[in-house]
């Protein structure tokens, strides 16, 4: 899912060529991201796209031979000539007078071409990594010929167009290698292969035979006409294009120079916190727009915490509140406010939190997860968040806006992965305390992904593990939603460390976060009473969380009703749909009520005489410390389901698990409900003192 997707989008054509374009946001100040070589289309502006259109109007076009755009066939059609005019093309048919242009590699022919011949139309121009004729190339990319049939085919003999032929795919995984130099950047290699495959070698060979018209000294007599600002970013490891070609570009044009250090050829992809910054910087100064600010001296400034509870599982804003709640009682003087998305917002809502004006900003989660929900039942939860990319470093961008614009002590982020990520890369932004907390750590790969998800798994485990071994003093506290035996005993991957044993060495355990305590609930049958539960009535409550992948799993329980209804007379079902499941599409059923959001779930799950629901942690817990029997089913594929929580129920002897498969035959999920129903229950205590002993730990840093 987008995390962005386009205000308006036309085609302009020219000569014949259609060239696709998009329009996001608005603003005073017009940013148009250009093409680059036709390998890949516009979207490999994706970590980009989203944080400008806040502020400012943003232009994309797919570059002839790309994405969209048509792809003509001959070697003329794609000179940098051609692509310069297809930019002023685009800026005539969206009415854009001037515009700050931001170019990549071979993007940066164009880009100084229009600049130079167009400087009314050019407010100034940012070039990524420069594929341009001004230094010698990499001494490895002139050994081998592109036209000719080679008798090797190893490293950058790939670069061949006989070899194009034979194994395009090939070609495409050794390039995308050698752009991405950096460690642990197999989504940014994988995003690439993808867009490349959708090209051809056909048209591929025509665009680099184009580009190959510009000839050096040619070039840099353009340069020199540039009389606009230019910002330079080169990585200092670039393989495909040496450091030295960016250097001289902007020393030719008197421009700005940005070294990556130990970057690669996309940092854009790779570091999109520090380049967006460095173009954000870079815009505000050429654009010249006016600065208000405000600066509070320290004495002055109120004791201030911001909270970032993920929206994916609704579990979280409760537990989240409920630690809220233990920390003022501590500080009573403290401000707390909320960086949060739906469905969290609702529960904020309703506990009166308020919730800071940023979030409007914010790409939801949530409808990621369920967009990732293609089959019955099936969230690849692991995947899921590593195609989260482009949503986490827009939501990432709200934050550090929060945070700069406003002075915060404490940052707390329970599960707020783009925030933790991206503080250990760019650690040079923290600037407040920071305490993170999550219920699971260590991503383990499904049986069914083979050696390729063990090794992607792995690697994202070992990044975090370096992060944390390198950038200690990021996390001020690493608090676990658990106890030390909640742990899966697993590794993080072949010749990484034990999952518990780090776990151990680097956080500390409040023990589960109910939000609430059952001793706290009162009589069970005056509430049962208070919700509108008659005494001798049977009570199933089926509730799938927060989002809306659970909408398969209540069908096949709601056709398992007549079934269990005659196993266990009078059996009523109470179906509680969530805030992003319409009641209406669901069937009915003699003996089953639906509800749509119930914000105290917790009560009616302590009144009811069984449950059925997901795998998700937060609801099967509230279930466990409620000692109510209950039948739960995970997600097939979701990694924190299948193991994480299996195992922490299976440690307190709570639940009875049935998969999907299983619950797709209405007898069989009839009888377990009815056994589950006749079940002495017999659970592990659940510790209610959590959130007050998270709270203790986090006021510490106050």
């Amino acid at each position: 899912m987008k995390a962005r997707h386009a205000d308006e989008s036309g085609v302009v054509e020219r000569d014949g060529i259609k060239v696709h374009w998009e329009s996001f946001g608005e603003g005073s100040t017009t940013i148009v991201f250009l093409p680059t070589w036709s390998v890949i289309p516009s979207e490999q502006w994706k970590l980009q796209v989203p944080t400008f259109a806040r502020r400012h109007r943003v232009l994309t076009f797919d570059g002839r031979g790309s994405g969209r755009s048509d792809r003509p066939t001959s070697a003329a059609a794609y000179t940098h000539h051609e692509f310069a005019a297809d930019t002023l093309a685009v800026l005539d048919a969206t009415g854009t007078d001037q515009a700050v242009l931001v170019a990549f590699s071979c993007g940066t022919l164009w880009g100084i071409q229009v600049t130079a011949d167009h400087p009314d139309r050019v407010i100034g121009l940012v070039s990524i990594c420069p594929a341009v004729p001004l230094a010698p190339p990499h001494p490895e990319r002139q050994v081998h010929p592109f036209e000719p049939v080679l008798d090797e085919d190893d490293g950058w003999a790939k670069y061949n167009r006989p070899y194009w032929d034979r194994d395009y795919a090939g070609f495409l995984e050794f390039f995308f290698g050698k752009v991405f130099t950096e460690a642990h950047s197999s989504k940014q290699i994988e995003d690439c292969i993808g867009w490349g495959l959708d090209n051809d070698p056909d048209t591929l060979a025509d665009a680099l035979r184009g580009m190959d018209a510009c000839g050096r000294e040619s070039f840099r007599t353009v340069c020199e006409l540039v009389d606009r600002p230019v910002l330079v970013i080169h990585g200092d490891e670039d393989a495909i294009r040496p450091h030295a070609a960016g250097a001289a570009l902007a020393d030719l044009t008197g421009g700005d120079l940005l070294t990556v250090a130990g970057g690669g050829h996309a940092p854009h992809a790779r570091d999109p916190v520090v380049v967006n910054a460095a173009i954000g910087q870079f815009v505000g100064r050429v654009a010249r727009a006016p600065i208000r600010t405000t600066w509070t001296r320290a004495p002055r400034r109120p004791k201030r915490a911001l909270y970032l509870s993920s929206p994916i599982g609704l579990g979280h804003a409760r537990r989240d509140v409920a630690i809220a709640r233990e920390l003022r009682a501590l500080h009573p003087d403290l401000e707390i406010e909320w960086l949060a998305q739906h469905p969290v917002t609702s529960a904020l809502a309703g506990a009166g939190e308020r919730v800071h004006p940023g979030s409007r900003f914010l790409a939801n989660e949530s409808a990621h997860v369920e967009d990732e929900c293609h089959d019955e039942h099936d969230l690849h939860a692991f995947q899921a968040i590593r195609r989260m990319d482009e949503i986490l470093v827009n939501n990432f961008g709200v934050f550090h806006e929060a945070v700069t614009e406003q002075s915060y002590d404490l940052v707390i982020g329970d599960e707020a992965w783009d925030v933790d990520h991206f503080l250990h890369e760019n650690p040079e932004l923290k600037r407040f305390s920071f305490a993170w907390m999550t219920d699971f750590v260590g991503w383990l790969p499904m049986p069914d992904g083979g050696a390729h998800e063990v090794a992607l798994t792995a690697d994202h485990n070992a990044e975090m593990i370096e992060q944390r071994a390198r950038f200690g003093r990021i996390r001020d506290r690493s608090i676990f939603v658990g106890d030390p035996e909640d742990i899966v005993p697993d590794t993080f991957g072949p010749g990484l460390p034990s999952i518990r044993e780090w776990t151990e060495a680097n956080f500390e355990f409040a023990g589960y976060v109910t939000g609430f305590d059952p001793l706290e609930l009162g009589d069970r049958e005056a509430m049962r009473a208070e919700l509108g539960y008659r005494p001798d009535e049977r009570i199933c409550l089926v509730t799938v969380g927060g989002s809306g992948v659970g909408s398969s799993l209540l069908r096949r329980v709601v056709d398992a009703a007549p079934a269990a209804r005659r196993l266990v007379p009078g059996l009523r079902f109470v179906v509680v749909a969530g805030p992003r499941i319409d009641p209406r599409t669901l069937p009915k059923r003699a003996g089953v009520s639906y509800r749509r959001y119930v914000p105290d779930l917790h009560r009616h799950m302590a009144a009811v005489d069984v449950a059925v629901v997901q795998g998700g942690l937060t609801t099967c817990m509230e279930l466990t410390a409620n000692r109510r029997p209950f039948v739960y089913v995970p997600l097939r594929h979701h990694f924190e389901q299948t193991f994480h929580v299996r195992h922490r129920l299976q440690r307190y002897g709570a639940g009875r698990c049935v998969s999907y498969e299983e619950a797709s035959d209405p007898d069989l999920l009839a009888a377990e409900i009815a056994a589950e129903v006749q079940r002495p229950v017999d659970y592990r205590f659940v510790d209610p003192g959590g959130a007050a002993r998270a709270a203790a730990s986090l006021a510490q840093l106050l």
